[in-house]
């Protein structure tokens, strides 16, 4: 297929990936029309939103590309058959979550509609079409879209369609997505069709230096992916572990980071101690690479690497205990104060956040949570927490009749006054900037004395809170 004969192309989901990949793409290539398409009304419907504060997707930036190009080449709807139709290229940019029962439940993708919607391109196309996997997949999968469109091209009369499979898969980071895309450090395209991979590369080659796109086969495409995620996450959970043994020992983790960063064999990105990792692909692409070692008989390989999940989830539940300890041992009735609930800062994602997990420990114990986050609304919190929400009560009244028998119940705060009032303690759990400059000594009064302050990101000036007379724990800071 030519390469200047891209005119169209179609994006089938419209979530984290595909609505800001897409977007950028009009945006840069103002030839070129794009669609992205979803079944979700209410979701095609939010991208349209005449309000761009409304998008379901918050990233910095976005709301501005989106302005530039929607309606101009950038379509959302939920015409299915008819964009596959029309377009070139289809990007499949689904779900691919960890299944959740039969084979390889808690470890291998849910692949179902990755393998619907190449059922639906396999249906609807006409021509040829250059069909991309855009969603992050499990080696091998290109197989099996191959063959459900080769079974199309064998059925259709007169060799009305044809296709070329092309391994794509993002790198974007949450909360940097809009810059991750507009200067890419690379982008990967994994094909075994020279004339698709180079159709796809023109389309980046509007705004991509040709040496920074990368072309490999279909299966090293694949697994790059999965292999970034693991050593990304595996930093973090690396640099945690460290946290503990600092706490331990009476080290500064923050110390540690640095001094270690300045070795250019290792560098100083990803060494920031925490809560642990969340979002959509870290924890779902370890596990998925841990099952596809034990399904090619590596089970060393695979126990490697789910210790890396395994630390992840034990740093979470270790501030926890953390805060239950510093609290006399119980949390039972009081308050705690939760700042920040996205996995991190600069995005609406709440998708296998640390916050969850504390918070759930936390209200196992008995605990009064008020939870704020300037872009994770009370309805998003209370499906993660499977806890719907409770009336924030009244701080002077103490604690309730609930609380007292152990019953943990949490309410949204759209303050920081609101949240803190009456609090035992406050626990920073996304950075963002505007947990940076609280002002401690205005806050500290609103709290039950003693009170305590638990940085699990490192945000705060300690000066500034010891000043205001709270007791102060972060992440991987040891006492001398």
């Amino acid at each position: 297929m030519p390469v200047a004969s891209i005119r169209s192309i179609c994006c089938i989901g419209a979530g984290y990936v595909g609505g800001p990949t897409m977007a950028v793409i009009a945006d840069r290539c103002p030839d070129v029309q794009v669609t992205v398409v979803d079944i979700n009304q209410t979701r095609i419907d939010a991208w349209n939103h005449t309000d761009l504060s409304k998008l379901p997707v918050y990233e910095p930036g976005l709301d501005a590309v989106v302005e530039r190009a929607r309606g101009r080449n950038l379509h959302f709807s939920t015409d299915v058959d008819e964009a596959i139709a029309a377009a070139d290229m289809v990007f499949i940019s689904v779900n691919t979550p960890t299944k959740t029962k039969g084979l390889g439940a808690g470890q291998a993708s849910d692949l179902r509609w990755v393998e619907a919607c190449a059922r639906q391109v396999a249906q609807s196309a006409t021509g040829h079409t250059i069909v991309v996997e855009k969603s992050t997949l499990p080696v091998r999968t290109a197989e099996a879209v191959k063959a459900i469109l080769s079974a199309a091209e064998q059925s259709s009369e007169g060799a009305q369609c044809s296709f070329a499979v092309l391994s794509n898969p993002e790198f974007l980071a949450e909360g940097t997505a809009i810059p991750d895309l507009e200067s890419p450090d690379r982008v990967l395209i994994g094909g075994e069709h020279p004339e698709a991979i180079e159709a796809l590369a023109s389309v980046y080659g509007h705004w991509v230096p040709q040496e920074r796109i990368l072309r490999t086969n279909l299966w090293s495409s694949e697994l790059s992916k999965l292999t970034a995620n693991a050593f990304l996450a595996q930093r973090i959970s690396s640099i945690n572990s460290v946290a503990a043994l600092c706490e331990a020992t009476g080290a500064d983790v923050r110390e540690v980071a640095r001094a270690i960063g300045t070795d250019s064999r290792i560098g100083s990105k990803f060494l920031q101690a925490g809560p642990g990792f969340g979002g959509s692909c870290f924890q779902k692409d370890i596990l998925n690479l841990v099952y596809l070692c034990r399904h090619f008989g590596l089970p060393e390989v695979a126990s490697y690497w789910e210790s890396v999940v395994q630390l992840n989830s034990w740093q979470q539940h270790r501030i926890a205990r953390t805060v239950v300890q510093k609290l006399f041992g119980t949390v039972t009735g009081k308050r705690l104060a939760i700042l920040g609930f996205a996995f991190k800062a600069d995005t609406n994602d709440t998708r296998e956040a640390p916050s969850i997990r504390i918070a759930k420990d936390l209200l196992e114990e008995g605990a009064q949570l008020a939870i704020h986050d300037p872009k994770v609304d009370s309805d998003q919190i209370a499906r993660d927490l499977n806890l719907p929400a409770s009336t924030a009560p009244d701080a002077e009244s103490g604690p309730t009749r609930a609380a007292l028998s152990g019953e943990g119940t949490w309410w949204p705060s759209c303050d920081m006054a609101s949240a803190l009032k009456g609090a035992d303690a406050v626990l920073i759990l996304t950075e963002w900037a505007q947990y940076r400059a609280l002002d401690w000594s205005a806050l500290a009064p609103l709290m039950r004395q003693p009170a305590w302050v638990f940085d699990a990101r490192s945000v705060v000036t300690p000066t500034e809170v010891q000043a205001a007379g709270l007791n102060l724990w972060r992440v991987g800071e040891g006492q001398p």
